[in-house]
């Protein structure tokens, strides 16, 4: 299969505005949101491209897109020989008409057909910038290829209660897709694309009460029946138009995968998916050497730490946190700076985008992180926030607060401190 990935460009679609993942997407765009402690969310495909031999990539992107475009530049370096890149297609205007907002995932894709057109390309692997899983690509490429498929698309096996939210597939005996419904709601929408539990246990997976196939978004096309598809279509989405149509038109075959996938779209997959990372046996390993996670390389000092009881939690490189401090199930990520006697419990806190001195003259500022006596629970601290002293963020009223403009917001029922917000010393919520 290594023969078939060098003829592969990998694409990976940086998503939209990310609405249901504001605030953290007010200064950035989705692939660029912090995870884990020290990456960022476009570090995962990229790394299963890395780990798969596939070293050519796009990434399409349009809404703030200059703190992810830093990120590739400072990471994804490759020698001179290999021809190996990583770079952004941001969203732009030239003399050809129709080449300016992307209008979804396909259209994003259709405006850049000119960097497809080399001659070396065969196959397009299309992507998802905000997914948090492992997977090996060649296993896909070997099923794209035994299969003769013009389109390959992975898929996993899910219970009726997840498939409100995805989109589910029906396939038949061989493995093609011949069937498909976005993210059905009734009974009879479920049983058009139901599959018996046999058929996933006879493929080497165990069903284990699953009989739906949802599609990952994650798709293999040959590189001309892609191309044909975009030019004669006004299609603006892959999963809801492109996808369906292939699938009464070619040979649209299924990858089947029951690893760790989880589509981080919102603010509360987003929080869930980091704290499971912080246990004992996380459902995603972060620690694989097989198949690392590649991010950008800092020359940070190690943590430093007083008298401190951490617990099931994730510590970065470059922090300080004081004495008399509890850290609960929870993240925290790079040059976070903790005053003594401090709690934090069940939360994800970024860290910083810099080590602040501390004889630095603040004009009148907090120092950057969590001041001496603070309680965090439930929340997420973006980078560069300032909380003062005896500061509790709890959500104890269990309320929504959506101010857009607020340094503190509730949504799901999660306290988010913006980036650069700045909480007041002794302030409650």
């Amino acid at each position: 299969m290594i023969m078939e990935l060098n003829n592969t460009i990998a694409l990976i679609l940086g998503g939209g505005r990310g609405t249901r993942l504001f605030p953290l997407t007010k200064i950035r765009a989705k692939p660029a949101v912090p995870l884990a402690a020290k990456y960022r969310l476009i570090d995962i495909p990229i790394s299963n491209c890395i780990n798969s031999g596939l070293n050519r990539a796009y990434v399409l992107t349009q809404f703030l897109s200059e703190s992810l475009h830093r990120h590739l530049r400072q990471t994804y370096t490759f020698d001179h020989f290999s021809g190996g890149f990583v770079e952004l297609l941001a969203a732009q205007q030239t003399v050809n008409s129709g080449t300016d907002w992307y209008q979804g995932t396909a259209d994003a894709v259709r405006k850049n057909l000119v960097h497809l057109r080399e001659s070396w390309i065969k196959h397009v692997l299309i992507l998802s910038g905000d997914q948090l899983y492992r997977m090996d690509f060649r296993d896909m490429m070997r099923t794209h290829i035994e299969s003769g498929a013009a389109a390959t698309i992975a898929g996993i096996p899910v219970t009726r209660k997840d498939a409100s939210s995805l989109g589910i597939m029906q396939v038949d005996d061989t493995g093609r897709v011949t069937g498909f419904v976005e993210k059905p709601q009734t009974e009879e929408e479920i049983a058009k694309v139901r599959m018996e539990p046999s058929w996933i246990d006879a493929r080497g997976i165990e069903s284990q009460g699953r009989d739906l196939l949802a599609s990952m978004g994650l798709y293999i096309f040959d590189k001309d029946l892609m191309v044909d598809m975009l030019e004669n279509s006004l299609h603006s989405d892959f999963g809801k138009e492109v996808f369906p149509e292939a699938i009464n038109t070619h040979k649209v075959q299924l990858h089947l995968f029951d690893g760790y996938w989880e589509d981080i779209g919102t603010i509360r997959s987003f929080y869930e998916a980091n704290l499971s990372l912080a246990g004992k046996n996380p459902p995603f390993d972060i620690r694989n050497r097989h198949a690392p996670i590649y991010s950008r390389p800092r020359f940070l000092p190690p943590t430093i730490m007083g008298d401190a009881k951490i617990t099931g939690s994730l510590i970065a490189d470059g922090c300080r946190i004081g004495d008399n401090v509890t850290i609960e199930n929870s993240v925290i990520g790079l040059r976070t700076v903790i005053g003594d006697n401090v709690t934090i419990k069940d939360s994800v806190v970024m860290g910083a985008d810099f080590i602040e001195m501390q004889d630095a003259d603040l004009g009148g500022k907090l120092p950057v992180g969590v001041g001496a006596g603070s309680v965090i629970q439930g929340a997420i601290l973006d980078k560069n926030c300032r909380v003062g002293e005896n500061v509790r963020i709890l959500n104890e009223a269990k309320i929504d607060h959506q101010g857009e403009d607020d340094d503190l917001q509730i949504r799901e029922g999660i306290s988010i401190v913006i980036k650069d917000g700045q909480i007041p010393n002794g302030f409650t919520c």
